[in-house]
């Protein structure tokens, strides 16, 4: 199944580093963002990617142009101009880089694809979340309702501890829990490609009125997962996502 993946922001609350790269390209263990949300759909089976480019489109474009040689050890033989890989980190997946506009909202960039999809039933997220979804089950989910579209609803972990209070005194303190109700958008989407039209242009956001009427027709569902998720929105994000690689990366650790 296609893949639209969204990469064109201008990620400014990740300036220390998105100031020379886009936001997709922050790595993790050595590796973009994007390539470890790749690798989650890659898993899966899923391995035609249509990535919506913005800002600085050329360095995206320019890392999957020189992905054999920036993921390999080579020799040049310098007489004949013959290189040898070593150690190639092989893979087998197709990817289309479309510079969908420097400015263009997401669900622009979305809509902007739909020439890509064609009529087709098409899974699409952000570049800058990872997580540990079961996208059999996802899937699975989607087929079996019959809606226009599906998005992962997931409960990040709180940034500041919880405190239960009776007037002044403290009936409960937990550092930093897991929130109760607070189910919110965390991407991996499926939809229909009837959705294209329910997007404008390139001013639409797709957080506002594509998906607001789809679920005004009550065409909208949500799977709930509840497993590791977590966006890179700052450099503090960064730094955990960094830490967690060295435990042992939660969003690879169950691929199919």
């Amino acid at each position: 199944m296609k893949v639209i993946i969204l990469a064109g922001g201008f990620g400014t609350r990740l300036a220390e580093y998105t100031d020379v790269i886009p936001k997709p390209m922050v790595s993790i263990g050595g590796k973009p963002i994007l390539w470890h949300i790749m690798k989650t759909y890659a898993s899966y089976g899923h391995k035609d990617f249509y990535v919506a480019l913005g800002y600085k489109a050329e360095v995206i474009k320019e890392y999957f142009l020189n992905y054999r040689a920036l993921n390999a050890d080579f020799t040049v033989d310098l007489t004949s101009g013959i290189v040898s890989s070593h150690q190639l980190d092989s893979v087998d997946w197709k990817v289309t880089l479309v510079n969908t506009g420097h400015t263009t909202m997401t669900g622009g960039r979305v809509k902007r694809m739909k020439s890509f999809i064609g009529n087709e039933t098409c899974m699409l997220t952000y570049g800058d979340g990872v997580a540990d979804i079961n996208l059999d089950a996802l899937l699975s989910f989607h087929r079996s309702h019959g809606k226009l579209v599906t998005v992962s609803a997931v409960r990040p972990a709180a940034r500041f501890g919880e405190l239960e209070m009776d007037g002044a005194r403290v009936q409960r303190f937990q550092e930093k829990p897991q929130l109760h109700d607070g189910w919110i958008n965390g991407g991996y989407f499926i939809f229909e490609p009837a959705f294209f039209d329910l997007i404008a242009g390139d001013s639409t956001l797709l957080e506002r009125e594509p998906l607001e009427q789809a679920t005004q027709a009550g065409e909208m569902m949500a799977y709930r997962h509840n497993g590791f998720w977590h966006c890179m929105d700052t450099k503090r994000d960064h730094e955990l996502l960094e830490s967690l690689w060295a435990k042992g990366a939660p969003w690879l650790v169950n691929l199919a």
